[in-house]
């Protein structure tokens, strides 16, 4: 990345902001215990039931408008603001649509979703005021102005568990106090950007919707067959294998979602300055700053697969010590969706979406004929490595599809199949260490110098790059 005054103004809010976003998305991570002992396997149960329901519905009902801003800002960036306002209303009139048509037909959602009709008003209005929040937070990240994102994501964050454990402790019913304690946050924090958006915004136009929707509707199936990549294996290991096995690949998957969360904080101070640099024609510069950025994430992703044993065992207990052999692939599996994830900024930038969704439902239907082959065969082991598979295909595909979009100049094709290759080699041999840990032991020690002999070579550099104004 060159040094002009734009580009340190973008590196340093990415900075700012990915550390505070792993900071804030890890706060659900840590706190999971506290709600496994305050509440019972059933309610805990219900509200994982509400929580996976929550992550599909909010793809349909808000209809994803938050998607169509990385074009958005150049196509209409005297008009921002009056774009962003109305792509609000218009979820906002989805949102009631679909409160509409369950309140009418309460026994029909209330069966599909194993759910009680006041948890599914809930959701709906939490759906309502989270749109509000993403875009808010999006607009500042596109501005390059963290200050306020990051301020509002630890608001929401910290305000969600704080508020949560008051209502489960204080309240009779403590499904509702955990379910209400999750959705107050959002609700408040949403109504007030709501509010600055009517202001900033002042009139809705039609045109932005016939704009928005050719976007973002191909996205739905998209992030739909994406949500099914993401949760169907642990579907189908509970019906041929068993509760117990569940919960040892659940776990499993927890501990990977550590690497997910640092990919989503990376992405999303990512994604605004790739679309300046696309927009610019700059695709040397974006080629440039991609090969460090791809290592330092594989590189991130190799120390978790190295440690898995001892996550496990804190966040675990000894009886969960067999997933250690589900963290290598998953490890591997969320390299694929980083490396996908940067050919679908670009695919997002130039409003691509129908070969996205093509790409993610070719990718699940692959991962759901997998698993029904193998996992009643091998178990739920199994089901890592056909995951993997899914995001192998997605990741080939998506190289494809920039490529006949004529933008494959953007990233090293040559050095993301290399990295591809050499992580599915490492993941082979930190499986096998598993069984030698004196050797992992010495692996962990080399890994952790050469991370404390980088910090130490780019520790003045980075410092006083964030004391800079």
């Amino acid at each position: 990345m060159s040094t002009g005054p734009s580009n340190k103004k973008a590196l340093k809010s990415g900075i700012w902001y990915t550390a505070s976003n792993f900071f804030v998305r890890s706060i659900g991570f840590i706190t999971t215990p506290i709600f496994t002992r305050l509440l019972t396997k059933a309610e805990f149960g219900d509200y994982n039931n509400f929580a996976s329901w929550l992550s599909i519905v909010t793809i349909v009902v808000t209809l994803n408008l938050e998607a169509t801003l990385i074009s958005a800002r150049f196509d209409y960036k005297d008009n921002f603001d009056e774009y962003i306002f109305s792509s609000l209303s218009l979820s906002s009139i989805s949102v009631f649509v679909w409160f509409t048509v369950v309140n009418l037909f309460p026994s029909v959602f209330t069966k599909w979703m194993d759910m009680d009709l006041t948890y599914i008003n809930a959701m709906l209005l939490y759906l309502l005021f989270l749109p509000a929040v993403n875009q808010f937070q999006a607009r500042e990240r596109y501005r390059y102005e963290y200050k306020m994102t990051v301020l509002s994501s630890v608001i929401v964050s910290l305000g969600t568990t704080v508020v949560s454990v008051v209502m489960v402790v204080s309240m009779k019913d403590r499904l509702f106090g955990r379910i209400i304690g999750s959705v107050i946050p959002t609700i408040l924090v949403g109504a007030i950007f709501f509010g600055f958006f009517v202001r900033k915004g002042k009139r809705i136009r039609p045109k932005y919707w016939k704009y928005a929707l050719p976007l973002c509707l191909p996205f739905i199936p998209h992030l739909l067959s994406l949500n099914m990549l993401h949760t169907m294996d642990r579907i189908m290991i509970t019906k041929w294998c068993g509760s117990e096995d569940t919960a040892v690949y659940s776990l499993a998957y927890t501990c990977g979602s550590l690497i997910t969360l640092l990919m989503t904080s990376m992405n999303s101070a990512y994604s605004p300055w790739l679309g300046d640099k696309l927009n610019k024609d700059e695709r040397s510069e974006v080629r440039k700053f991609s090969k460090p950025y791809i290592f330092a994430f594989a590189f991130c992703a190799v120390g978790v697969m190295a440690i898995a044993p001892e996550i496990l065992l804190i966040l675990g207990s000894k009886g969960y010590s067999e997933a250690k052999y589900v963290m290598t692939p998953i490890a591997a599996g969320c390299v694929c969706q980083f490396l996908y994830t940067l050919f679908v900024n670009v695919e997002q930038f130039k409003k691509k979406t129908v070969g996205m969704a093509f790409a993610s439902m070719t990718a699940a239907l692959v991962n759901l004929v997998l698993n029904w082959i193998f996992i009643p065969r091998f178990g739920y082991l199994a089901a890592a490595y056909t995951t993997l598979a899914g995001y192998l295909v997605l990741l080939a595909i998506h190289m494809a599809l920039v490529h006949r979009i004529k933008y494959s100049d953007v990233y090293d094709y040559k050095l993301i199949i290399c990295v591809v290759a050499v992580m599915l080699v490492i993941m082979v041999l930190i499986t096998l260490l598993y069984k030698l840990t004196l050797i992992r032991y010495i692996f962990v020690g080399l890994y952790a110098a050469v991370c404390v002999l980088i910090f130490i070579k780019y520790k003045s550099k980075v410092l006083g790059f964030l004391k800079k104004k």
